[in-house]
C-alpha cells in the first residue's frame, strides 16, 4: 500500500482528500505545517507527498526546496496545490523539482486520478531494462542512476527526462513533445521549465552535458554514441 503524505493547513480539505484517498487504497497521512512535514518525511519517507504551497510557517515552495537539495529526498514525488490563477507559483514549483500540480479549487478525484499516474511512473510495477550511454547507467526499476562508480540523485522528472533521451539518443524533441511525454499533459505555460531540467542534467552528468545540446529552433537532442554497442539494454 502506498503511503501518501498531505500537508495541508486547511482541516476541511484534507479530510476531504484523505477520505477519496483512502477510498482507493492509498495510505494517507495529514500533517498542517511545512516544518512538521519535513520531519515526518526526515522519520519515514513517504511514496508521494501532496504540498499546498500557501502554509502557516514554511512556505510549500521552501518546504519543495529542501527536499530537493537533499540527495534522501531528490527523488521523492512531489505534487502541488496551488491558489487558482497564480502561474507564478505554478512555475516556480515546477522549476524547483515539482512532478505536477493541480490549482484550487479542485475535484478529489482529479487529485487522486493525478497521484495514482504519479505513483504508476515513478515506481514501476515490474522491474524494466536497464539502460547505459558512455559511462551512464539508468535503472528505471529502482530509479537509480550512476555515473561511473557515482551515484547521481535526481528528481522524479529529471529520471524521466533523462530516460526519455536516453532511449532515443539522436533524436530531436521539441520542448512541446518533452512536455507532453515527460510531464503528462499540457503545461499551461511557457516551455521555460524544459530549458531549467536540462541544464540541471549537465550539471549532475558532467560526462552528457557535451552531447545533451540544444538544436536552433527546435529543441533538445542526446547525441548518438560514437561506439557501436555503447548503448546496451541488460
Amino acid at each position: 500500500m502506498a503511503t501518501i503524505l498531505l500537508v495541508e493547513d486547511d482541516q476541511d480539505i484534507a479530510e476531504l482528500v484523505r477520505h477519496y484517498l483512502e477510498s482507493e487504497g492509498l495510505r494517507a497521512i495529514h500533517v498542517l505545517e511545512g516544518s512538521a512535514a519535513l520531519a515526518r518525511i526526515e522519520a519515514s519517507p513517504p511514496d508521494l507527498l501532496v504540498l499546498d504551497i500557501m502554509l502557516p510557517g514554511l512556505s510549500g515552495l521552501e518546504v519543495l526546496r529542501r527536499l530537493r537539495r537533499d540527495e534522501k529526498t531528490a527523488g521523492l514525488p512531489v505534487l502541488l496545490l496551488t491558489a487558482k490563477g497564480e502561474e507564478v507559483d505554478r512555475i516556480v514549483g515546477l522549476e524547483l523539482g515539482a512532478d505536477d500540480y493541480l490549482p484550487k479549487p479542485f475535484s478529489p478525484r482529479e487529485l487522486v486520478a493525478r497521484v495514482k499516474a504519479l505513483l504508476r511512473r515513478t515506481h514501476p510495477a515490474q522491474a524494466a531494462v536497464h539502460i547505459a550511454y558512455l559511462n551512464v547507467r539508468l535503472d528505471p526499476s529502482r530509479h537509480e542512476v550512476s555515473e561511473g562508480t557515482r551515484a547521481v540523485a535526481l528528481t522524479s522528472k529529471e529520471f524521466s527526462l533523462l530516460e526519455h533521451f536516453m532511449r532515443n539518443p539522436g533524436r530531436v524533441f521539441t520542448r512541446e513533445v518533452l512536455l507532453d511525454r515527460v510531464w503528462g499533459y499540457d503545461f499551461p505555460g511557457n516551455t521555460r521549465t524544459v530549458d531549467v531540467h536540462v541544464n540541471r542534467l549537465r550539471k549532475k552528468i558532467p560526462s552528457l552535458a557535451p552531447r545533451l545540446t540544444a538544436v536552433r529552433s527546435l529543441g533538445y537532442k542526446l547525441a548518438e554514441e560514437e561506439l557501436p554497442g555503447a548503448i546496451s539494454r541488460q
